[in-house]
């Protein structure tokens, strides 16, 4: 197994851990970045390729067959360090990155002179997650922002939904590589919300386009170490308990449920960093059916 490793002083070191011991051993350590070498990060289609990203702005991309010495493309999109990546796990050829800059961009690895999208998250990017199985879906944490979870599939790359709820700097997320059970009431919830947004599948059902609201968030667990109540209020200023029927965000009786698929769900974690705090929560989405 390979270990890729960025460090303060600008450099990468692909290291082997070998399974029979608990030796690491460095291959090959080489300078990347003037300034600190925020991340690094595999090309999940090409393990000899790796990406960095720098305080000096500069994404990167190396061939570590040989000890390298010239990057294999350098770009200066992004206008301040760059401190998130992440190759796609189930697309070839796709790439997310994140800055301090606050924005996210989606690139295509045949054509790096300019990204597919650009979507400003109002927040420095830390941390990139795709979705395991569905693969427009992008979760980011974004600092002082919060964290967001993007759809790719639609023009543009919006924000499909928000979560706010952490006191603190937003540095870690991801999802859960199993799909919860929509019937959850045996689990712990010290606080409950819901928020209204949509999920709508494209006629060719390939990708989810989130633009109908139709999804509802739940806080399943909350860390002993926080020391305050969550709760979502909508636009009005109004709670919105489980019990309500589901709205949008106007406050308008969403269409016949029977024009809408299966309840999707999906579980996610997100951690803050001065409060210490871990949030454990549920995002249900329905998507329309196919050719509507």
């Amino acid at each position: 197994m390979k270990i890729i490793c960025s460090d303060s002083k600008g450099r990468l070191s692909l290291v082997q851990v070998e399974e029979s011991s608990p030796s690491l051993d460095i291959q090959c350590q080489w300078g990347a970045h003037k300034f600190e070498a925020w991340i690094a990060a595999f090309n999940y289609w090409n393990l000899s390729t790796v990406f960095s990203g720098g305080d000096d702005c500069l994404l990167r991309g190396w061939d570590t067959r040989s000890t390298p010495v010239h990057p294999i493309f350098t770009s200066k999109q992004h206008s301040m360090g760059v401190c998130s990546i992440q190759s796609h796990p189930l697309r070839e050829n796709v790439l997310a990155t994140g800055s301090y800059d606050e924005h996210v961009l989606i690139w295509d690895l045949r054509q790096m002179k300019q990204p597919v999208s650009d979507t400003h998250v109002q927040g420095g990017v830390w941390r990139l997650k795709w979705h395991p199985t569905e693969s427009s879906l992008l979760l980011a944490a974004c600092m002082d922002s919060g964290f967001h979870i993007l759809d790719t599939a639609s023009d543009g790359c919006p924000i499909a939904s928000s979560y706010v709820l952490h006191n603190s700097l937003a540095y870690g997320a991801d999802w859960s590589t199993q799909s919860p059970s929509c019937n959850a009431s045996a689990s712990p919830e010290p606080a409950s919300l819901q928020a209204n947004r949509s999920d709508a599948t494209r006629s060719d059902g390939a990708a989810p386009n989130l633009e109908q609201p139709v999804q509802n968030l739940k806080i399943f667990y909350e860390s002993p170490t926080a020391s305050f109540d969550v709760i979502l209020e909508d636009d009005h200023g109004d709670y919105l308990p489980e019990t309500d029927p589901v709205k949008d965000l106007d406050n308008k009786a969403l269409p016949e449920k029977s024009k809408y698929g299966p309840e999707n769900t999906s579980l996610v974690a997100t951690c803050s960093f001065y409060d210490h705090v871990l949030h454990v929560w549920r995002w249900r989405w329905q998507r329309t059916q196919s050719g509507e």
